[in-house]
């Protein structure tokens, strides 16, 4: 057999193995297949590339051009997903097992293209929340802004998911603007390899964007600076020993922690064997139980049910469990492959072994199991299943965690002992509860959501749309406190900001405005002798403002427009009733007809580049008018977002003021806008 010496990206190169290399195992035979490991690579010239051409390169692109990039990348790597595939099943994974790893990360890349185009402005800073006014005439303002981190982030991944472990850091990094180093855990990093060189390929990446190290890091971390960002996955031993480093404290450089942690499912009081949430419940276990071999950071390792409902989850599981298949991976029949290695698997043994001084196996003898179309020389063990009567007096099935197809039932005797035990675990990345009653989820909500990064709630209702206790999601955090690390990854944009500096910034309307790029009230308008709606969006400038004439407001006009849309409500109709109501001086009209009138006065009505009226945000009414009182409107481009290569959106800023000066309403008006006429 041909052993594949495993390569790092150093720097625009592709550098080979030396004699620092380690053996790489099949997981399926136990023979060598590869050696990864470089003890010479250069990191001082890795991290110099990244700082001074990767992160240039990458913060010279806006936020869209970035996720553009990430859509391309993801699709190409699409296209060459069965090459990952056939290179995965050494690591013991099945075909299952890859549509997690391989379409999981490139489906997690397409969700942060998709909102890098959507939530995040077409330029270079990232504006986190709203202005807020630091002086009684708004002449000095403040605005919290978010800006690329200029250093690189350094990647530590796990064994378990080589492709999905890599793509979930490495979308929010480079949507950021931040250059990365991936370090792959040297057991599967035969499948990181051939990913980062799928991408590298494609040409879509701008140099030193990405750069790769197959085995150790060496001392990289003693390099790192205070605009690094150091984002591990792993043990808690190893994550200990690498954030507590003196050169890591004393910088205060950023050390995101996704641990492996002893995650829980609860079967609900409110369940039992005859609802369709208890036949949920075994399929969410045993199906953790047996993906990845149970190699999961967020697999289920403790199983809470009613007292009297755990001979029945017992029963239930070992006759579901027993249906698995275990084999070569490469079998489509097989439905649990192997442990990534023959260490990984002593190691589990290892675990189990603790386990089993407070908990009774169940199910699951690793001495004595069916194998199909491989033989024990690779890394396979069976499901193991415990159960642990006194789980008030055990410690063991609460601390220790055997990182494979482990799993130990445990009875609780009302929600608050279930909510107890699951919080044991001192941080979890997720606890799941099968319940179809609203209030047993609100006090779990309450009682566990403080020791847990994610609390997944599962039904009749949901099963069959929902995801799995096991799955995290690009749109949702991914992290816990305590023992699961006190650390988040993904979560939408707020895995993005990870890798970038949150400034508060001060001054003048007009100051915020160039700063932004959005229009501040407060700050200069611009005028133009052409009505904005008839001007393309590329020709429109941030400030342009349209003011109408006024409009008076009738009582004939609240009484039309109450007829014609049939809103009656006492304050447009009944002045003596209107007076009674503590907001109104009486008879008002209605909001919906100011913002009616607004239209009329500032849209202009003949084609041109404005295509269509795509929504209102944000819309206040700051003051009752009175029939009597006139209306007009200020219109004003406050934001522009390219949308693709024909049109985009202007955000307007609309406020509609009385005779007085006094601000009526109030709110930000949506178009779609054309490049060209045509």
């Amino acid at each position: 057999m041909t052993v594949q010496d495993i390569r790092s990206f150093v720097a625009g190169q592709w550098v080979g193995v030396d004699n620092a290399a380690r053996e790489i195992h099949s997981a399926i035979t136990g023979d060598v297949i590869a050696r990864a490991g470089n003890g010479s690579l250069d990191v001082a010239a890795m991290l110099a590339h990244a700082r001074s051409i990767g992160g240039p390169n990458l913060r010279a692109m806006t936020f869209h051009q970035r996720a553009r990039m990430l859509k391309a990348l993801a699709l190409h790597l699409g296209q060459h997903k069965d090459r990952l595939y056939e290179i995965s099943f050494a690591t013991g994974a099945t075909q299952k097992d890859h549509l997690i790893d391989i379409d999981g990360g490139i489906g997690t890349m397409l969700v942060f293209a998709s909102k890098g185009r959507r939530e995040m402005p077409d330029a270079h800073i990232y504006l986190d929340g709203g202005v807020e006014q630091l002086s009684r005439n708004g002449t000095f303002l403040g605005q919290h802004i978010c800006t690329s981190l200029q250093g690189v982030a350094v990647h530590i991944n796990a064994f378990n998911f080589p492709v999905w472990g890599m793509l979930e850091k490495l979308a929010p990094t480079l949507l950021a603007g931040v250059p990365a180093i991936v370090k792959p855990a040297t057991a599967s990093c035969y499948v990181a390899e051939l990913a980062v060189e799928i991408m590298l390929d494609s040409g879509l990446l701008p140099e030193g964007a990405l750069q790769l190290v197959s085995g150790g890091l060496g001392d990289m971390l003693d390099h790192l600076t205070t605009q690094d960002v150091v984002s591990f996955t792993g043990s808690a031993d190893t994550a200990l020993q690498l954030r507590s480093a003196p050169h890591i404290l004393r910088n205060s450089i950023r050390f995101i922690a996704e641990q492996d942690s002893l995650n829980a499912s609860v079967l609900g009081p409110d369940v039992t064997p005859d609802t369709p949430e208890f036949d949920l419940f075994i399929k969410e276990v045993s199906r953790e139980m047996t993906t990845k071999a149970g190699q999961k950071c967020t697999a289920i390792r403790r199983i809470l049910a009613p007292q009297a409902q755990v001979p029945a989850v017992i029963e239930a599981l070992q006759t579901q469990l027993a249906k698995t298949t275990i084999g070569d991976p490469r079998d489509a029949a097989t439905r649990m492959g192997a442990l990534v290695s023959a260490a990984q698997k002593a190691d589990v043994l290892s675990k189990a072994d603790q386990i089993a001084t407070e908990a009774e196996c169940v199910f699951g003898d690793p001495e004595n199991f069916d194998l199909q179309g491989a033989d024990h020389d690779g890394a396979f063990l069976p499901p193991m299943l415990y159960h642990c009567a006194d789980p008030d007096g055990a410690n063991m099935v609460h601390e220790v965690e055997a990182f494979g197809p482990v799993s130990t039932i445990m009875p609780y005797r009302d929600l608050d002992h279930a909510i107890a035990l699951a919080n044991r675990g001192q941080g979890s990345l997720v606890a799941s509860v099968i319940t179809n009653d609203g209030t047993v989820a609100q006090q779990v909500a309450l009682g566990a959501g403080a020791y847990h990064g994610r609390l997944y709630f599962n039904n009749r209702t949901s099963m069959k749309e929902s995801t799995g206790h096991g799955s995290p999601l690009p749109h949702m955090v991914h992290g816990g406190p305590g023992r699961a690390g006190g650390g988040e990854e993904m979560g939408g944009l707020r895995g993005v900001m990870h890798y970038m500096q949150r400034t508060a910034i001060q001054g003048s309307p007009d100051i915020l405005t160039a700063i932004g790029g959005k229009w501040v009230p407060g700050a200069t308008e611009i005028t133009h002798d052409a009505h904005p709606f008839t001007r393309m969006f590329h020709d429109l400038q941030i400030g342009e403002t349209f003011h109408t004439p006024a409009h008076k407001i009738t009582s004939d006009d609240v009484a039309h427009f109450a007829e014609f849309t049939g809103d009656t409500f006492y304050a447009h109709m009944d002045d003596d009733a209107a007076k009674r109501n503590p907001f109104f001086p009486g008879r008002v009209a209605h909001g919906y007809l100011l913002l009616s009138f607004a239209a009329g006065l500032f849209v202009q009505p003949d084609e041109g580049p404005v295509l269509a009226n795509t929504g209102l945000d944000n819309l206040r009414f700051m003051k009752p008018v009175v029939p009597g009182d006139s209306i007009k409107v200020r219109l004003t481009v406050k934001h522009k977002t390219p949308r693709n290569d024909q049109y985009g959106e202007v955000r307007w800023h609309v406020t509609l003021t009385n005779q007085d000066a006094d601000l009526v309403a109030e709110y930000d008006l949506l178009t779609m806008n054309a490049f060209a006429m045509g």
